[in-house]
């Protein structure tokens, strides 16, 4: 069905309206029904998972891989990064939380220039610096409000979504179709968060909770399909941009569902950081000369 409707890179705003829905359903279930990150990341990745077994059976493919142990260090990276975003969805303003995890761009450039020793452009210095003023700028009230400790264990979360994205990479370059690195992403993510959530205590399915549940986890993986369809029938550059609208959308959702405000500070900030991005996904003019 998703094939048959022609939006090119426009999926990627659906993609990026389903993923501030998921947030602010997120958000709302930890402030309002006090569920913990553990639990919802497990609704979150219970369902991708099923549904991705399910579809592989019926297509006949395997889910076999000669790259266990690459799967097992993506999706260890994506499970920390998953509860480190949950985390910062209970404890910080909407769009504040979203826009942190998005600083996986930033540090992306950092372990290119420091882990795989590349040479960074003068786009990629650009891009660097830029959203590490983004992060201060948005560091700059959480000393005010005392909310340090939560802004850097959510900004954590880049890091390890950093660390995930270069291996998603990695996999790919290894021949590993997307379905079956989100799959064992969702395996590994739904077994640590049952285990975490068994450890500190499940809340009681109830009529309020129920919505939630569902919304987050269809939610999550609509977003996850219309992304990756994106990718693949859209412009790169185009569709990466666009994937910052998550941002937008999440602000948008903060103010009107959460009576949410945001300081001219963070404005900033959070423009510092969707800048960033957008110019790290600009073609390199080599790149460019040789297509």
């Amino acid at each position: 069905m998703i094939k048959r409707i022609s939006l090119g890179s426009g999926w990627m705003v659906i993609a990026s309206f389903l993923f501030a829905t998921m947030s602010i359903l997120v958000k709302n279930a930890a402030t309002h029904l006090h569920m913990n990150e553990y639990e919802l990341a497990f609704w979150r990745s219970l369902l991708p998972a099923l549904v991705i077994f399910g579809t592989t059976l019926a297509r006949k493919k395997t889910l076999k891989t000669p790259f266990f142990w690459g799967h097992m260090q993506r999706s260890l990276a994506g499970t920390t990064a998953l509860l480190l975003a949950f985390y910062g969805l209970g404890h910080l303003p909407l769009a504040t939380s979203v826009t942190l995890n998005y600083t996986s761009v930033v540090f992306i450039a950092l372990l290119s220039i420091f882990w795989l020793k590349d040479k960074p452009s003068l786009k990629t210095w650009g891009a660097l610096l830029l959203g590490l003023a983004g992060i201060c700028l948005m560091l700059k009230p959480a000393f005010a409000s005392d909310r340090l400790l939560e802004t850097l264990i959510t900004l954590s979360g880049g890091i390890f979504t950093a660390f995930a994205l270069l291996q998603v990479r990695e996999l790919s370059l290894m021949g590993e179709p997307a379905w079956r690195i989100v799959f064992y992403f969702s395996v590994v993510a739904t077994v640590v968060s049952a285990i975490a959530a068994t450890w500190f205590g499940w809340s009681a399915l109830t009529s309020a909770s129920l919505p939630y549940i569902i919304g987050i986890g269809v939610a999550g993986l609509l977003a996850q399909l219309a992304m990756t369809h994106a990718y693949h029938v859209g412009q790169k550059f185009t569709v990466a941009s666009l994937s910052y609208l998550t941002v937008v959308f999440s602000a948008a959702y903060g103010v009107i569902f959460a009576g949410e405000s945001i300081g001219w500070i963070e404005v900033f900030g959070i423009v510092a950081v969707i800048f960033a991005g957008v110019i790290s996904s600009l073609p390199d003019k080599k790149a460019v000369k040789l297509s």
